[in-house]
């Protein structure tokens, strides 16, 4: 357990290292043209990784709770560390739990865009696990006061997976550059219809790491 949340910690950290460094390159070069941009921000992260949830509940809140979220365009992607198997399962480094956890985040964040709204849906799961209680996740409904009919139809539905499925049409379509690459061009893809989407098994397994 010792080593995972090692690991754990040092994904997050690295990840906030490159964004800072990176990040910072495009902020200086935008700041010239436009004071007023915003910086943009996205954390990939677990939705059961202690050292993740630690971050969004202690230190990411801030954003919100001072005047930072002005000059910021938060990006939350509950999506971290999570694999494709050979079958076509998703396997996610804390087990099922958390395959089921972030796709019920990736639903809210898709049927409530606001960020400064679906953030207090996250930061309220993201607690109950730091608290061991995570299985306890559907009171966030109550608690962020969401209708929790929409969601959970997301969820069963299975449309909170259909955006990680339809990422390389995303990616062509919003590229803008002179050179098409090749992946566009061979049978430029198209964005799955609900059943396309929802057709291949959507099963969460264990890892063996956990």
């Amino acid at each position: 357990m010792g080593s995972q949340k090692q690991v754990c910690g040092f994904i997050l950290t690295w990840f906030l290292i490159i964004w800072c460094v990176c990040e910072a390159k495009v902020s200086l070069s935008s700041t010239n043209d436009n004071e007023e941009d915003k910086v943009n921000l996205s954390l990939y992260y677990e939705s059961l990784c202690p050292y993740c949830a630690s971050f969004i509940v202690n230190e990411l809140v801030k954003v919100f709770k001072t005047d930072l979220i002005s000059i910021v365009n938060l990006r939350l992607v509950p999506w971290g560390n999570t694999q494709i198997s050979p079958n076509n399962t998703w396997i996610c480094q804390h087990g099922i739990d958390e395959c089921q956890l972030d796709v019920a985040e990736a639903c809210a964040i898709r049927l409530w865009p606001s960020v400064e709204t679906h953030f207090k849906f996250i930061y309220c799961i993201e607690r109950l696990h730091l608290m061991n209680r995570h299985t306890e996740w559907q009171s966030c409904f109550g608690a962020a006061g969401f209708n929790p009919t929409a969601l959970r139809n997301c969820y069963i539905n299975g449309l909170g997976y259909q955006d990680y499925q339809n990422f390389i049409a995303y990616i062509c379509r919003a590229y803008r550059g002179q050179k098409m690459p090749q992946a566009c061009k061979s049978g430029y893809p198209e964005i799955n219809s609900f059943k396309i989407a929802t057709s291949s098994p959507q099963v969460c397994t264990a890892s063996t790491g956990k």
